[in-house]
Formats: C-alpha cells, structure tokens, sequence
C-alpha cells in the first residue's frame, strides 16, 4: 500500500472516528440538538450538510489560488450559500413535509461552524481531491452522529423508528426524548459511550508501552 493511500484513507477516516465533528470537535450543536427528534430528520439534515460539505470544499480548493486573503471568508459564505440554496430547493422538491419539519435549520448551514472551518482550515490549503476525502470523511462522520442521537430520541419517543413501530401498544413512549431537552440528554449519553470506548481502545496501548 502506497504512502498516497494511506493518506487518502486517513483523511476519510479522521472524520468518522478520530475528529468527529460532534463526539470530538462537538460543532454544528445547533441541528444536532434541535432536528434529532426523529431517524429521518437527522439522516437528512446529515446528507444536506455532507453534500455542502463536500462540494464547498471542492470549490473552495480549486479557487484557492484566485481568492484574495483579504476576502475569503466572505468568498466561502457565498461559494457555502449557494450550495445550501441548491440543499434547500431539492428538500422541497423531494418532500415538502420535510422541508417544513427542518424548517429554518437548513438555511443555518451556511453559518454551520463545521462547514466553514474545513473551508477555512483545510480546503484553502489542500489539493482537490484531499479536499474531497475531508468533507466527505466529516460529512459521513456528522451524519453518523446525527443519524445516532435521531434514531435513539426516535425509538425512546416514539417507540419506532422511521416511522416504523418497533413496539407493541402497551409501550408507553418517553415523551421527554422527542422535546428538546431530550436532545441534551441523548447528546450527554453518546458523548460519554464514545469517550469510554475510545478509553479503552487507547488503555492496550499505554498497557503494552508501559511492558516494554
């Protein structure tokens, strides 16, 4: 295996585990915590936010040479802007129930830290295809951790998921977990199982340096 795709591959991956935007960086709090009432809600909002991810970075690289410093920032939001309206015509093409269920928070991505910070950090620096890899590794990586806490206040809340009920008629459904305080709860939760299994991971480690 190359150097190149050992390189490639990290930068995928550093997303999904090692730099997760929401059990790591904890960014974007805002449609995590507010859309992750249901499965659905959370795995769209995730896509939407992959697919700017990905195709702001790719533009953000591939003008980084003609974008002056002294106007870049200004330069991402609009190259961030104008992704997110393209995000916010096909939501309503697709589903207009949808659309009106994430309501405001599809025009919050333009202002979503995450997407602006790899623009900023990582795709003015990088080539083109490095740029990809990222926005797609955090991107997947967010829809991950959305698609995580959705699911769990779903199942809790609802007793289903996708819609789909998981139990019978006698389940009395934890309201709490669809109300937004349920977010803060859930978030709590997922931050703490994803911290201790990344304890653990590391503890043979340490372990085994400590031997030798």
């Amino acid at each position: 295996m190359t150097d190149t795709t050992v390189t490639s591959t990290d930068e995928f991956v550093k997303g999904l585990w090692r730099e997760n935007p929401v059990f790591v960086q904890v960014l974007g709090m805002c449609p995590v915590l507010a859309v992750t009432n249901s499965a659905i809600n959370a795995l769209s909002m995730g896509l939407a936010t992959l697919f700017v991810l990905v195709m702001s970075n790719t533009v953000v690289s591939t003008l980084r040479a003609f974008i002056p410093k002294q106007v870049r920032i200004a330069t991402y939001i609009l190259i961030i802007a104008t992704f997110v309206t393209v995000v916010d015509y096909l939501i309503q093409a697709i589903s207009l129930d949808l659309h009106k269920a994430l309501g405001a928070f599809i025009s919050l991505i333009v202002v979503n830290c995450l997407i602006l910070g790899r623009a900023e950090a990582f795709a003015s620096k990088n080539t083109i295809g490095r740029s990809i890899l990222d926005g797609a590794g955090m991107g997947v990586g967010f829809t991950f951790a959305l698609f995580c806490l959705g699911g769990v206040r779903e199942i809790l809340g609802n007793g289903s998921l996708f819609g789909i009920a998981l139990f019978p008629e006698s389940f009395q459904p934890w309201i709490i977990m669809i109300l937004p305080s349920g977010g803060f709860f859930t978030l709590a939760l997922w931050l703490v199982v994803f911290n201790a299994f990344k304890a653990a991971q590391q503890r043979p480690a340490t372990t085994e340096e400590g031997s030798a």
